[in-house]
């Protein structure tokens, strides 16, 4: 299955909320995320979350951005 790195399609029910502030790493990676949640994003603002639990609103390139080493963990495990 070939995905862009932010287009990742994953069941609703493997994402793992994590509201907490760590000290910003998150902001350095591209993340996994469902397909349709980007989209949706996309028209109504509301945020995302990332299979390693991140929460924000997609407003960069991902593609300028390495992947995050803990969703490719997550989805490599998922695709295994």
């Amino acid at each position: 299955m070939t995905m862009d790195i932010v287009n990742k399609v994953v069941p609703e029910s493997e994402t793992r909320p994590d509201l907490s502030h760590d000290g910003g790493d998150r902001e350095r990676f591209a993340h996994y995320v469902q397909k349709d949640k980007i989209t949706e994003s996309a028209v109504t603002g509301m945020p995302v979350i990332a299979l390693c639990g991140k929460v924000w609103v997609p407003n960069r390139d991902p593609k300028k951005f390495p992947v995050c080493p803990e969703c490719q963990k997550i989805y490599d495990e998922l695709m295994a």
